[in-house]
């Protein structure tokens, strides 16, 4: 069962990412140590897709760094 986006969003939360808007579904965050900002599309009690969850690995793990 995949997590859903309302999870991820909350993974990003906790480990320091700021919700920065966007348009529509799409949510812009960001993080001092990160270059790019994640985009995070879906409503929040839609399923994350697969590329989602691992780009919110990736980003945590660089936030970390």
């Amino acid at each position: 069962m995949p997590p859903k986006i309302r999870d991820l969003i909350a993974e990003l939360e906790r480990a320091g990412f700021k919700d920065r808007g966007g348009k529509g579904s799409h949510r812009n965050f960001i993080h001092p140590n990160v270059s790019e900002p994640i985009t995070i599309s879906g409503k929040s009690g839609d399923d994350a897709k697969h590329y989602q969850v691992r780009a919110v690995r990736l980003v945590i793990e660089e936030s970390k760094k």
